[in-house]
């Protein structure tokens, strides 16, 4: 099977596997979720995984891309994220040999065609959200946010800290002093024993030096950029308060604040295995680099609406993004929003827990047609609440609204829309480390495991597969 083009692709033919005398197919239960996704994967348009292919004349015909995108979506669903673990499954696993035939790719062709495709699944999670919708698991109803830490591939013993990195630059730096004054030295006593000679080529242990020095110097850029952008953040945070502060007629309490010091902490850390990631606080209580793996899930039947990947390490920042990332995958997928009797549309109900609370966040999910509710802070029990007086911030109006018994029972929900979610794909999957580097290749190996999430669910809810 292959779509249309100029090249030719090794033939893939899973119809005919599953009618051989001896096939894998016929030893397996027959609602087996190879062959839902057998029946899925075919009807995807793939014309971005073919693409780089058709221009290609050298070498060995390539292996069917529907295949592997299959092999591929088969494998993140049972938690199988080595590409080595697929190769070997390729050749032990029924359910795998019933994918790839005879036609068993390595475990490199697997990785490599991972990789290349990352961006091009961007059009399957479109397709899967727009299929999911047509079964009836997406109604855009309540859609609850929330982010989870997910461990990245870095060492830990590969980072460093400000401090220390500041100890090592003048070190490195005194270092590669002394070793130019030991190769000038070198040089005149070879100059004067076998003559001239060129010069310019650096000692090996000069080298190193040099290239440790412009690793570790770049390294102190990041956190230095890092401490400003949070030192910009505490400003905000001050300035909001403040606003409230004089809005509320309160006088200050305490002494005036410290000016926001924009250097960075002598504990504050880079590693440089992944330099895009950060150290972030995880459940455990410890400290890890992470990324912050943000989803958008649907309450008709948990169906992932839009996610993404972050380096920071609250959620503050991500929920307008999220936001725009859900109106744009709800327009492409042809989901029509709820109307009112005017023919307008309703606003989507949100909810999302008190990392996201801020006013700039409230105010721009308002603006894109939400209507979030959020928790502003640990709530006392038995505290009705007091509605706001009026002119009030937008996280005035967040407070009263999730204390109200209508706001009290939307937000209820959010434990059970998205919460579970992160439960089925860290504890039931397994996906608790990020494989790739790179904070663009973390997030489309994060779009693979929710796009694999939302194939699970129609697969167990036992829905129809129509033509995208």
């Amino acid at each position: 099977m292959s779509e249309p083009g100029g090249n030719t692709y090794r033939p893939w033919e899973p119809e005919r596997y599953r009618h051989e005398a001896q096939s894998p197919a016929g030893k397996l239960p027959e609602g087996d979720l190879v062959f839902f996704l057998l029946d899925t994967v075919p009807r995807l348009a793939l014309q971005r995984f073919y693409a780089p292919y058709e221009e290609e004349t050298r070498g060995a015909p390539p292996f069917d891309p529907a295949m592997m995108v299959c092999l591929l979506l088969y494998a993140y669903c049972l938690g199988v994220f080595s590409s080595r673990k697929r190769a070997l499954a390729c050749e032990r696993h029924l359910a795998c040999m019933a994918i790839v035939g005879q036609e068993r790719p390595d475990f490199r062709t697997i990785s490599d065609c991972r990789k290349r495709h990352l961006e091009a699944f961007k059009d399957v999670v479109v397709q899967v959200v727009r299929l999911a919708s047509e079964a009836g698991l997406v109604k855009v109803g309540n859609v609850s946010t929330d982010g989870t830490k997910i461990q990245g591939n870095a060492s830990r013993h590969k980072a460093m800290s400000y401090g220390y990195m500041k100890q090592e630059v003048e070190r490195l730096r005194e270092d590669s002093e002394t070793l130019v004054t030991q190769a000038q030295q070198q040089d005149e006593s070879d100059d004067a024993a076998l003559g001239s000679r060129r010069g310019d080529a650096l000692p090996a242990e000069l080298t190193r030096r040099e290239d440790r020095l412009a690793r570790i110097e770049a390294a102190m850029r990041r956190v230095e950029a890092q401490a400003r952008a949070e030192a910009d953040a505490e400003r905000k945070r001050r300035a909001e308060a403040e606003a409230e502060r004089m809005r509320a007629g309160k006088p200050r309490r305490g002494k005036e604040p410290k000016p926001v010091d924009e250097s960075p902490s002598e504990k504050a850390q880079s590693t440089f295995t992944d330099p895009e990631l950060h150290i972030m606080p995880t459940n455990n209580k410890g400290w890890d680099d992470c990324g912050n793996a943000q989803a958008r899930v649907d309450e008709t039947c948990q169906s992932i609406v839009s996610c993404d990947v972050t380096d920071a390490s609250n959620d503050k920042q991500p929920a307008e993004p999220m936001g725009q990332a859900t109106l744009s995958t709800l327009g492409q997928a042809g989901i029509e929003l709820l109307r009112d009797d005017t023919g307008a549309s309703q606003a989507i109900p949100a909810t999302l827990d008190s990392g996201y609370d801020s006013e700039a966040a409230v105010l721009a999910l308002e603006t894109l047609g939400f209507d979030p509710s959020m928790a502003t802070g640990r709530q006392r029990h038995h505290d009705p609440g007091a509605v706001p007086q009026e002119p009030a911030t937008a996280q005035a109006r967040m407070a009263a609204k999730v204390q109200t018994p209508k706001g009290k029972a939307l937000y209820a929900r959010r434990k059970v829309i998205v919460e579970p979610v992160f439960g089925q794909i860290k504890d039931a999957r397994g996906c608790r480390r990020f494989l790739l580097r790179g904070l663009d290749h973390i997030r489309g190996e994060w779009r693979l495991v929710c796009l694999t999430h939302n194939l699970l669910k129609m697969w167990r809810y036992g829905c129809v597969v129509h033509a995208v």
